[in-house]
């Protein structure tokens, strides 16, 4: 722990006191955005199954189209009101007061899907879209503000909040699954409103840190709010043509950022169907003994390592954020809880069969495990430009998929149950993971270096509306699921989503001289 001297970043002095680097309220925004990818990503991983799943399971027994297509306008929604937020949020209620308000939305949402009624899920969706519209642009901007006279610590501190992201996805997948699975669906969901109740509390006793950061807008902040950077001294001072350019970046990298999306959300609709229905999740003996030992490794690895974090940055805030600290805390204990009963139970059974929604967490792990290798390039000489990244993000999106194409081209034509190795999947995680972070993190960061700071949180809300577009269009395609495995084979269907990103991955990174020109100087 220790003051940066060669950047100043905005808010307290507590502020600018450093874990992994970084100052320490990152790593308040670290938390809470923890705590509400825990809630979207747990019912996220049981959606699609509890709509699918018989009467008797206590599913509603929807086609696979069904349940896809309201998985797929639920994700584009949620990606499409952060557009309001942003807005609502630079003119009125200002960045900490729009988190508290969506985190609070969110919480009531769970706690409405959790009653086990019809109106209770649709009500429940409704306020989840509605909290993240106010939630998801606006913790990002902070970030921003932050970070203004730092821009070349933007990428790794996106990197490393990227993990954080994960780190929620990977315990909401994994234990909303595990209870949802285990002891009733609406058991799940309510599990992650408790998570996202207890992030609303330990982000807005812990604000104080951030100073004037993310506070309601004045006139004041108005003249004062533009964003620093080595190569132009103030967006205020930017040339109207120049500021045209760098819009018309954004919006290349927005367009390419749909096509990664269609194929990447697959993870919540057919890859989970592929997981439920055509992989051998059975396991008994020795392969069931690994299973249980990798499983505990795969989990208390990172929670050890999250956890390591936590405590970190207790010893810097504790005294004066004792209370945020407490609710943090407490979320935790539970969270330890809920896994050692988990483990218990998957060591006392003499067969183990793998949640379907097992697989999702994956995704999670392997951006725990690789995100600093990432941040540490993108800080370092071997920084390739923004395009280069997008195409080899794509790429690697595509080859998971050829992965699954292959592993699945035993499948008969049309069929509707199978039993494929558990390592396809892995391997195409692995995959995706690996071009997840080579795009969506950086998308992120070049929006915020693009763009003038009293715009920011508008332009992420129209970054996420090409999310959002490309989140539908991953249901509607994978609501096809059926009729092209009927008409051809399960392989050609994954072919398609192989095919689609290597060939815009290969689009974008052909377009790197171009769009380099059109940053003026922006790396």
């Amino acid at each position: 722990m220790s003051t940066l001297t060669k950047y100043k970043f905005e808010g307290t002095e507590m502020n600018n006191q450093l874990l992994m680097g970084h100052p320490s309220g990152l790593f308040i925004l670290f938390f809470t955005e923890m705590w509400e990818r825990f809630s979207y990503y747990g019912m996220r991983a049981l959606l699609v199954m509890f709509l699918i799943s018989a009467f008797d399971d206590g599913g509603w027994a929807w086609s696979r189209e069904e349940a896809l297509g309201l998985y797929g306008t639920y994700t584009m929604m949620v990606y499409f009101t952060p557009i309001i937020g942003g807005i609502l949020a630079d003119r009125l209620l200002g960045y900490r007061n729009a988190v508290a308000i969506g985190a609070l939305l969110m919480t009531l949402g769970h706690a409405s899907m959790a009653l086990n009624t019809p109106w209770g899920l649709y009500v429940g969706i409704g306020l989840l879209i509605a909290g993240n519209g106010f939630f998801k642009p606006n913790i990002t901007s902070i970030i921003n503000g932050v970070y203004k006279n730092a821009q070349e610590k933007k990428d790794g501190a996106f990197t490393i909040f990227y993990m954080g992201v994960n780190a929620g996805a990977f315990l909401g997948i994994m234990l909303c699954g595990y209870v949802g699975e285990t002891y009733g669906w609406h058991y799940g969901f309510g599990l992650a409103g408790i998570f996202m109740f207890l992030g609303m509390l330990q982000f807005w006793f812990a604000q104080g840190i951030f100073g004037k950061v993310g506070l309601k807008p004045s006139k004041e902040d108005d003249l004062s709010d533009a964003i620093e950077n080595e190569d132009v001294k103030s967006y205020d001072d930017v040339p109207a043509n120049v500021q045209r350019d760098r819009y018309i970046v954004v919006g290349i990298l927005a367009f390419f950022t749909i096509f990664f999306w269609a194929a990447f959300e697959q993870a919540g609709g057919s890859m989970t169907i592929f997981a439920k229905d055509y992989t051998n999740r059975l396991l008994e003996g020795s392969a069931a003994n690994i299973f249980r030992i990798s499983n505990t490794i795969l989990t208390i690895v990172p929670l050890v390592i999250i956890t390591y974090v936590l405590i970190s940055l207790f010893k810097i805030t504790y005294k004066k954020y004792a209370l945020s600290n407490t609710f943090l805390g407490i979320s935790f204990a539970i969270i330890w809880f809920i896994v050692i009963t988990m483990l218990y139970n998957q060591f006392s059974q003499t067969k183990t069969e793998i949640p379907a929604s097992w697989f999702g967490i994956l995704n999670s792990f392997f951006i725990i495990a690789f995100a600093p290798l990432f941040s540490k390039i993108w800080e370092s000489k071997y920084n390739p430009p923004a395009t280069v990244k997008f195409g080899v993000g794509l790429i690697l999106l595509g080859l998971g998929f050829l992965v699954l194409a292959y592993g699945a081209s035993d499948i008969p034509q049309g069929a509707k149950t199978a039993s494929v190795s558990v390592i396809w999947l892995i391997l195409a995680y692995l995959l995706h993971t690996l071009g997840e972070l080579s795009l969506s993190p950086v998308g992120l960061s070049y929006v915020s270096k693009l763009v003038p700071g009293k715009m920011i949180a508008m332009m992420f809300g129209l970054w996420y509306i090409a999310v959002g577009m490309g989140n539908k269009l991953a249901g509607m395609m994978g609501g096809m699921i059926d009729t092209i495995t009927a008409e051809h084979s399960m392989s050609t269907f994954f072919l398609i989503f192989t095919f689609v990103p290597i060939g815009a991955g290969l689009m974008i990174m052909a377009l790197t001289p171009i769009v380099k020109k059109l940053m003026h100087g922006v790396k």
